[in-house]
């Protein structure tokens, strides 16, 4: 079998550092757990050992010896192999041709010996085989199984490379937990074995239910290595959070808001895909941050409240009415507002000017057909200029700016016909640090003259500096609600880990 061992592995992408100093040390025979808050680099070093990713600076070593990984190729050929966080499955191909993917056994050089295929595939889809679900199966496509039996079929991607190597990034996410035992049952058995396993998860039953060993990184630093034996949780979140429990809140402290200032946006009961029970009320003047792990419902909250996955169940009242929201534009005219992280998907109309860009709401919320362009870009300066929005000209086509300046451009035209509610889903996602100050300028400017705000943001720095008070998500529930003095590193850490 193999040992692993990188030193000083750097990664930047321009000016993000992603990763300035990555240590990591792994063993054959054991499952060495990497954990770290979201951003904090441990994806970019599992992605450097696979191949994926060429680091600046720094070394990997296989059994003593420098290695070079220029590829998923040659990790596969030094036998590492990897389960991604973004599942990488061909949707339109079978269970068992997804399984041998990375290594389809041949027939004559060119063909695909379908029979060691397919008892390849089904050798891996009996052991999970009582624990997969109806419509698992080989010849089964990927497109047509649940979220969870597509995380099985990744794993089994990876097992079937037989790699002594074994990198697993967050692999049991969409798992019930009958198959995460199944799962931690075959780790145990390829320990036994002698392969080397890291193992990354934000859920600490886990992390001491299967790991012997824990490396936590923090800031794209590796500050420790413990075995598992002899550490704890909250030992494990202060290394992470590199604060004591008695740490004061990062950033100025937020607005003091009336007590006595009514809800302008009540939820009660909201269940829907990938969320349940959420309830909550926001005031006027308000700004309610949404905190935990990446991915445990914040985004589907909003988006469900804003219409664009409506909710299975619970209710929505908004000024003290309730509402039926089921599509954004009833949302809209309901008086709320949803501001995206992802530019792509929910923002910027590429190859389109600036203009346009900007005054698409304008014209949905005052049912307008036609207007003239100097009525709407003096509409549309108040907003611009109040985020700092730099651009040439209203004809400017939207790529041709930076980022921030996009990102301004899709939060401007949300303001020009002031909403009751603002639904901000990871904003600052991708912009500079000037552009994110500009943001929360403005945000904390809206919310002292009344708005409503959500707050939803992956880096919590951001929460800390500017939310009133903030509810930790975890697998899809809110499990804790921090307010004033309990608004610290630590406690945000506490409350999404150790409840995972």
């Amino acid at each position: 079998m193999a040992n692993l061992t990188i030193r000083g592995a750097r990664k930047a992408y321009g000016a993000t550092v992603a990763l300035s100093r990555g240590d990591f040390d792994l063993k054959e025979g054991e499952v060495h757990v990497l954990i770290g808050s979201n951003g904090s680099g441990k994806s970019t070093l599992c992605k450097i050992v696979s191949g994926s990713v060429r680091p600046d600076a720094g070394e990997v070593l296989i059994d003593g010896k420098p290695v070079s990984i220029d590829g998923p190729r040659a990790a596969r050929a030094l036998g590492i192999a990897t389960f991604y966080q973004e599942l990488s499955l061909a949707a339109h191909r079978t269970v068992a041709e997804n399984i041998g993917l990375p290594e389809l056994p041949g027939k004559g050089g060119i063909f695909v010996d379908r029979a060691r295929l397919n008892a390849i595939a089904e050798r891996h889809i009996s052991r999970f085989a009582d624990v997969a679900g109806e419509g698992f199966s080989a010849d089964t496509r990927v497109e047509h199984l649940r979220e969870d039996q597509r995380q099985l079929v990744e794993i089994m991607k990876a097992l079937a490379t037989e790699a002594p190597i074994l990198i697993f990034d967050e692999p049991t996410s969409s798992l019930d937990r009958a198959q995460v035992e199944r799962f931690f049952e075959i780790l145990r058995e390829l320990k036994a074995e002698g392969r080397a396993i890291v193992f990354i998860s934000h859920r600490m039953d886990e992390i001491f239910s299967v790991g012997d060993r824990v490396t936590v990184i923090r800031d794209g630093e590796t500050v420790g290595t413990s075995q598992i034996s002899e550490t704890n949780p909250a030992n494990i979140i202060r290394q992470m959070v590199g604060e004591t429990e008695l740490a004061v809140t990062e950033g100025a402290p937020p607005a003091t808001v009336e007590a006595k200032a009514e809800a302008v946006l009540s939820v009660a009961g909201l269940s829907g895909k990938g969320f349940a029970g959420v309830s909550f009320e926001v005031r006027r003047g308000e700004i309610l941050g949404f905190g935990g792990l990446h991915g445990q419902g914040q985004s589907a909250v909003l988006r469900s409240i804003f219409g664009v996955s409506p909710a299975a169940a619970g209710s929505i009242r908004i000024n003290r009415e309730e509402r039926a929201i089921r599509s954004p534009r009833e949302a809209i005219r309901c008086g709320l507002a949803y501001v995206s992280g992802d530019r792509g998907r929910d923002g910027v109309v590429h190859g389109r000017p600036i203009l346009e860009n900007v005054t698409p709401i304008h014209f949905l919320r005052n049912r307008l057909s036609l207007v003239r362009p100097g009525s709407l870009r003096e509409r549309a300066a108040k907003p611009l200029s109040a985020l700092k929005t730099r651009f040439a000209g209203y004809e400017q086509p939207v790529n041709a700016l930076s980022g921030g300046n996009q990102q301004k451009i899709v939060i401007a035209r949300w303001l020009i016909d002031r909403p009751d509610v603002l639904l901000l889903d990871d904003p600052t996602k991708g912009i500079d640090l000037q552009a994110k100050a500009d943001l929360f300028a403005l945000i904390r400017s809206l919310a002292a003259e009344g708005m409503g705000i959500v707050l939803y943001s992956s880096e919590d720095a951001e929460l800390l500096a500017n939310a009133d008070r903030i509810l930790v998500f975890n697998s899809g529930s809110v499990s804790r609600e921090l307010t004033g003095a309990d608004r610290t590193r630590y406690n945000l850490y506490h409350a999404a880990y150790e409840a995972a």
